[in-house]
């Protein structure tokens, strides 16, 4: 599985004509060699893959890591370095959307002054967009657990509850069920505050007649769910139950269109152009979704 990865990674290699590519992000580090730590940094070759760490790691890198080799480092930035001037490399690129400036600037100084970086970003937004069948039993597992603690929350989502305290009830039972950690802040957005589309759940009490909003998710062997669901508590003004039904349509319209070889615009103007037809495009101001990974946002 990693050798496959890998060799993707080096006919990026290829087209970019590098000699080295860094990674200093955790999820491609995973991806590419296994490793589920918190610090490190994988440098890929034509020929080898070294996976650098500190001695926090060793012993966990020498179980997970799928490398040619590991080096155990003090300093991290001395030992790429090191690795990229034994290696006589010339033309190296890096993760230019996780490194930070002030690294990269750090990296620089202490590397010899005929080494190109070529920073790559959206080259890279691509390598984890197709997912193996395993990453997929994964993802699957991690959304049937989001399907399950609603289910299970569902009889407390009623007048008198704060939105905090059903966010927290919805985050033990994702945990209860096996979900490893939330997958980002849980929304819960209930009457006015549902028009926040990152509403944080606050101490907010739900209400007869208001229409409740609840974003969540969970990880499951590293992978992500994210989910929404809008609902009402009893009767709801007319208007609310027209847009209520205008979203849900567009939704089921584009959930049907999807096919391999669509074009993620192709799809996103499906339901688009039905909210448009019915006069709330102007409201529509983001994207009709995401994918899901190692990340909670990642391509396509």
């Amino acid at each position: 599985m990693t050798a496959a990865r890998v060799a993707s990674v080096r006919r990026l290699m290829a087209v970019e004509c590098l000699d080295a590519l860094l990674f200093f992000g955790l999820p491609n580090i995973r991806y590419l060699c296994g490793f589920t730590g918190t610090d490190g940094v994988l440098l890929v070759t034509a020929d080898n893959t070294v996976f650098l760490t500190d001695s926090r790691y060793q012993a966990q890198a020498a179980e997970q890591v799928v490398a040619s080799r590991t080096h155990c480092y003090r300093k991290k930035f001395s030992a790429i370095v090191d690795e990229l001037t034994v290696g006589q490399f010339k033309r190296v690129g890096f993760d230019a959307a996780v490194l930070t400036v002030a690294a990269f600037e750090e990296l620089r100084k202490l590397a010899h002054d005929d080494l190109e970086w070529c920073p790559l970003s959206e080259q890279l937004s691509f390598l984890r967009a197709c997912k193996s069948a395993d990453e997929l039993v994964a993802l699957k597992k991690a959304a049937s657990l989001n399907r399950a603690a609603f289910t299970e929350i569902l009889p407390q989502i009623r007048p008198g509850i704060s939105e905090r305290q059903l966010a927290l009830e919805l985050e033990f039972a994702l945990k209860r069920l096996g979900g490893e950690c939330n997958a980002f802040d849980f929304i819960v957005a209930s009457g006015l505050r549902g028009a926040l589309p990152h509403g944080v759940a606050g101490d907010k009490l739900l209400a007869s007649g208001e229409l409740v909003t609840i974003d969540f998710g969970t990880r499951v062997d590293g992978y992500h769910s994210d989910e929404t669901v809008t609902l009402a508590l009893g009767k709801i003004d007319g208007t609310l139950r027209q847009i209520f039904d205008i979203v849900l349509e567009a939704h089921d319209l584009a959930l049907a269109a999807i096919q391999p070889g669509m074009l993620v615009r192709e799809l996103d103007a499906v339901a688009r152009d039905y909210i448009i037809s019915h006069g709330y495009g102007d409201y529509f101001g983001h994207g009709l979704g995401h994918g899901v990974g190692l990340e909670i946002h990642e391509s396509p």
